[in-house]
């Protein structure tokens, strides 16, 4: 008997410690999300068969059947091309205005973020007054302000304003030359990877040197010159391997070059001054986060203010800044979806829209669209929390 009771006491003090019971609750979650899943799955796939409709990917491989307006990079033809082909523009163009208005959105962001606490009253109110007034005006009403109201009030193709002598601006876009790849020509992207290599490298040795002997190195002004001499030194080896093709009047219109559309710009531009606006203030209260002290720290000892604010503000400022910053960023990329009120290729417009309607696949094309935000969104926010973490305060 008294072998029982401690056998029963002992069972009972296991359920009771914490760390048993959350590995239990955690597999009776799995096991329960698990089941959920396949009662999903296997009514979708019931439901389906008796309407009759074919489920898979072979839709894929199927002719599009529909032009695109917009094609960065990819050769696309309405009667040889596939859905496949209209999946991967749609990724492309995705990206190319997402990481395009995250760049943008950033230095916007900080400039105005620090303009907004400039002592000076006349940059102080200009910076809150785009904070403010950006802030509150719904995205899409931007997206149309700039696209209907700014770039569609641009001249006609005949009466193109040009700067210089090879970029015209006109309501079609702007135009303006582009380089056209020829025999070893990649040699140059590879210099320039090398370049930024021996950045990362020299920048790394700096650091350390400062530390030792609080000597500084000129680190961003040798970056630049790496990245310009290394593909010009690589350029000039291998023959200047590229032609220049200048856009030129035709019959309809203006030809050769490359050309950024006006639903492009008009996504980029509401994009970044949107999400700038939220920056500006993440940046704002990032700084003023860090002790009024470390600035008269370093004025103390002869600092400049703008020195300051690089070298020893925004440092500390940054880990307040990440973390909402990342949420920005996701918000970036998601709202670039809204892109099929202004006429963008992206993949919510062109995949999920015109290939779901040709095709019915809507379980599919939904699900892969929903996985290709979903996989970007985790992107950014493991490289976000490893930057933030790298920045952390180390505690001795």
């Amino acid at each position: 008997m008294t072998t029982d009771a401690q056998g029963l006491g002992a069972g009972d003090s296991k359920l009771r410690d914490p760390r048993i019971r959350a590995i239990i609750y955690q597999i009776l979650v799995i096991v329960l999300f698990i089941a959920f899943v396949y009662y999903v799955g296997s009514n979708t796939a019931d439901n389906l068969q008796k309407l009759g409709i074919s489920s898979g990917l072979g839709f894929l491989k199927q002719p599009s059947g529909f032009g695109i307006g917009i094609v960065l990079i990819m050769d696309y033809s309405s009667q040889t091309s596939t859905h496949f082909d209209v999946l991967l523009i749609g990724i492309i163009n995705t990206l190319a205005v997402s990481i395009s208005g995250i760049f943008l959105a950033t230095t916007l962001g900080f400039i105005f973020g620090v303009l907004r606490l400039s002592r000076n009253w006349v940059v102080n109110k200009i910076a809150a007054v785009y904070i403010e007034v950006v802030r509150n005006i719904p995205l899409l009403v931007q997206l149309l302000f700039w696209y209907f109201a700014v770039l569609g009030v641009l001249p006609l193709v005949k009466e193109s304003f040009q700067l210089g002598e090879n970029f015209y601006v006109n309501n079609r876009g702007i135009n303006f030359p582009s380089i056209v790849p020829s025999e070893g020509f990649w040699v140059i992207p590879v210099a320039l990877l090398v370049a930024i290599v021996i950045g990362v490298f020299i920048s790394k040795w700096a650091k350390k040197r400062q530390d030792l002997t609080g000597e500084t190195f000129p680190v961003f002004l040798s970056f630049v010159v790496l990245i310009i001499v290394l593909p010009t030194i690589a350029a000039f080896i291998m023959g200047l391997p590229y032609t220049i093709d200048y856009p030129k009047f035709g019959r309809f219109g203006i030809g050769g070059g490359w050309v950024l559309e006006p639903e492009f710009l008009a996504l980029l531009i509401g994009l970044s001054v949107y999400t700038g606006a939220f920056i500006a203030e993440i940046v704002r209260s990032g700084i003023n986060s860090v002790s009024h002290g470390q600035t008269e720290a370093a004025n103390s000892l002869g600092i400049r203010s703008g020195l300051a604010m690089r070298l020893v503000v925004l440092p500390q400022a940054l880990r307040v800044i990440v973390p909402p910053l990342t949420s920005q960023y996701l918000n970036l990329v998601k709202n670039s979806s809204l892109a099929t009120a202004i006429g963008y290729a992206d993949i919510t417009a062109i995949f999920a829209g015109t290939s779901l309607n040709q095709t019915g696949q809507a379980i599919e094309v939904i699900g892969i669209t929903m996985l290709f935000y979903l996989s970007i969104s985790l992107i950014i926010s493991m490289f976000m929390n490893w930057y933030n973490k790298r920045i952390a305060l180390v505690e001795r």
